[in-house]
């Protein structure tokens, strides 16, 4: 069952203040990624837990404003709220058991780089920036 939105909405406007592209349908999924087939996009699936807030959305804005290279698409989906929206961004990635908050990484269509909730949870933001930034450097131009 989803959370109210009064509740989420400062957790989504932590990234799509920075840039990320809020997608809330199943269609608005498909439409993103059929038109990120060339080029880096980064997928952030949102959550409200705990790691989200302390490593995962500080982490991801710390790498962002990082010298260096960047994905050319920000998109986000929220777990627990756009739940239609983030069943779909999974397909994308059927192999990785659902995972949030995690991040995808795809250059021309294809997942390249995956950092589930494990890889984020007992870290700090700035260790999660680390391995955002290392990604972008090996797959973005």
């Amino acid at each position: 069952m989803p959370y109210s939105p009064l509740l989420v909405k400062p957790m989504k406007e932590e990234l799509t203040s920075i840039g990320f592209k809020e997608l809330l349908t199943a269609a608005e999924v498909d439409a993103a990624m059929d038109g990120a087939t060339t080029g880096v996009t980064l997928v952030a699936i949102n959550s409200v837990s705990g790691c989200a807030a302390g490593m995962a959305r500080p982490g991801v804005r710390l790498a962002l404003e990082s010298d260096g290279k960047h994905p050319d698409r920000l998109y986000t989906v929220f777990a627990e709220q756009d739940l239609e929206a983030t069943a779909r961004m999974r397909n994308h990635f059927p192999d990785i058991p659902p995972s949030d908050p995690s991040f995808a990484l795809f250059k021309d269509g294809e997942l390249v780089h995956f950092i589930p909730r494990h890889r984020i949870e007992g870290r700090d933001a700035r260790q999660v920036a680390a391995d955002l930034t290392n990604a972008f450097e090996e797959f973005c131009q």
